[in-house]
Formats: C-alpha cells, sequence, structure tokens
C-alpha cells in the first residue's frame, strides 16, 4: 500500500492505481494563461492530473496523461504540496518560457483503461453509476462513501471554477469547491473574504476577484431555487 500514490475516486471517474511507474520529464511553452489542467491530490503528498482540456496547450503534449503524478516543476520538488499549491506555481510560471515538468506514469489498474489515443488526452466521459454517493479512499483511514454535492454545490462550484481558470490558468474543481462550501459559513461578502483568508490565505485573492465569486455563488443559488 505504501506504493500507492491515489486519492479520491468518483465512482463516475475512471480509476487508475496510482503505483509508481515511468518517470519522464517534458518540456512545455506556456504560450496562453490556461494550461488546460485539473488537478488534484490524494492528501499525502502527492498531486496528479486529473482532467486535460481539448486543444489546450498541455493537450498538444503527447507525452502528459490524464493519471500523471506531478512531481517537479523546472526541477523543483512539489512531492508533499497540495494541489491548489501546484496550480498557483503552474499560473505564475511566466508566458512565453518553456518550463519542464517531471512526471511519473502510473501502473492502470484496469485493462480496460488503455493508453489515451492521438485525438484525445482523456477517457471517454462514461457513466459508471447512477447514485448519488462518492467513495473517497483516504491516506490514513478506511474508505468512506459520502453523499455527492447538492445541485446547488455543483452548479456554485462549475461557475467559481469557471472563474478559478480566468483567474488561475487551470481548472481545480476542488479549489472550487471548497470556496463554495466556505461561503455557506457566511453571510456576508466581507464574512466571505474573512473565512477565504483563514482557509486559503496562502493564494491572496484580490478583493475584486472574491467579490466575483460571491457572486457567482448567490446566482448558482438562485438558479437551483
Amino acid at each position: 500500500m505504501q506504493k500507492l500514490l491515489g486519492g479520491q475516486i468518483g465512482l463516475e471517474d475512471f480509476i487508475f492505481a496510482h503505483v509508481r511507474g515511468e518517470t519522464k520529464e517534458v518540456e512545455v511553452t506556456k504560450t496562453e494563461d490556461a494550461l488546460g489542467l485539473t488537478i488534484t491530490d490524494n492528501g499525502a503528498g502527492y498531486a496528479f492530473i486529473k482532467r486535460i482540456k481539448e486543444g489546450s496547450i498541455i493537450n498538444r503534449v503527447e507525452a502528459v496523461c490524464v493519471g500523471d503524478s506531478i512531481e517537479a516543476i523546472n526541477d523543483h520538488s512539489i512531492v508533499g504540496c497540495r494541489h491548489y499549491e501546484v496550480a498557483k506555481m503552474l499560473r505564475e510560471l511566466p508566458k512565453s518560457q518553456p518550463f519542464t515538468l517531471r512526471l511519473v506514469q502510473p501502473k492502470r489498474a484496469f485493462d480496460m483503461i488503455g493508453q489515451r489515443s492521438r485525438s484525445s488526452k482523456c477517457p471517454t466521459e462514461a457513466k459508471v453509476s447512477s447514485g448519488r454517493e462518492t467513495l473517497r479512499l483516504r491516506s490514513g483511514g478506511a474508505a468512506t462513501v459520502e453523499e455527492v454535492p447538492s445541485e446547488f454545490e455543483e452548479e456554485a462550484s462549475r461557475r467559481v471554477d469557471d472563474l478559478l481558470e480566468s483567474y488561475m490558468g487551470i481548472r481545480d474543481p476542488e479549489l472550487a469547491s471548497t470556496m463554495v462550501e466556505t461561503s455557506k459559513k457566511t453571510v456576508s461578502v466581507q464574512e466571505f473574504a474573512r473565512h477565504l483568508d483563514s482557509v486559503l490565505g496562502e493564494f491572496a485573492f484580490p478583493d475584486e476577484f472574491v467579490v466575483e465569486v460571491w457572486a457567482a455563488i448567490g446566482e448558482a443559488r438562485e438558479a437551483c431555487g
């Protein structure tokens, strides 16, 4: 079990056994703000690629695959960092300059999960379950089955994730969910800003961005009744 790098597995996601496989290094030139990555982590120090947007910068780099663990950026080890810290590092990389990613490609758990084709960076978006639950595998405890987010939480997280992509250049559904969850404990944008600082202060989100996030969450609440 010590070889496992995997963390959270949704019943609607494809499953990877994150057993360390081949190490590879790729060079990427950041020609635009958004790289087209969705990054997650297992809470135990390993961040890996959850999704790659079709037509994005990363999508055009053949060696990068969904499921790869990100081990280093420009030879700087990111082992031990949370996924949002890795996203922040990638966002802050200067445009028009190449950078290197050291990746670890995991061994696949099932024969049904093969390498992506040249035309797609992600497995087919197939539905695996019809339930409303998510299996979570934790690094320091037993697996648990939890309720998936409500309609409001899903819609609010989607809207916040869109804002994060415009601000950070990388989609991050888990960070978006954290921000939505934080908003549920507050009644004003000022209180929301204070709570964000206590939970995600390392991002130093500007006031105008916090206001946009608060408004997006409010709009999602109204849309979902």
